[in-house]
């Protein structure tokens, strides 16, 4: 199983709303290289949940529940999305901080391009990121 990680501004969709609604689809999505990762992505496969520009902390973990499919608010149908469900919250959240200040992260796409708002994570880079985050 891939892993993976996933942005989206608190203000627009948070945790908290994912853990409410049980699952989502991640839509609106309008980089390539983030729609290819989304293409990648397999029934199963987990996803940090990361608060962007807000908070900028990864707070949860979820898993793919639709692989992609084309998303209808892209009028031009290029672009799909995949849907979420929630699988747990981290016990403290991991604070983009924190992320940088490891050595053993200093590899990870979230950092090296932090545009992206969907990008892949190691076994090894997700096996750090819980053990900080407390699962």
């Amino acid at each position: 199983m891939a892993k993976w990680l996933a942005k989206s501004e608190p203000y627009k969709y948070s945790w908290d709303q994912l853990v409410k609604d049980g699952s989502t689809h991640w839509d609106g999505v309008r980089n390539y290289q983030a729609s290819n990762n989304m293409k990648a992505m397999k029934i199963g496969d987990q996803a940090f949940f990361y608060h962007s520009n807000e908070g900028k902390n990864i707070v949860g973990i979820m898993q793919v529940c639709k692989e992609y499919y084309p998303d209808p608010s892209d009028e031009k149908g290029r672009f799909g999305m995949v849907d979420f469900k929630a699988v747990k919250p981290l016990k403290s959240p991991v604070t983009l901080a924190q992320i940088k200040a490891s050595k053993e992260l200093e590899g990870i796409a979230l950092v090296r391009q932090s545009r992206l708002s969907v990008c892949p994570i190691t076994d090894k880079e997700w096996k750090i990121l819980c053990k900080i985050g407390g699962v």
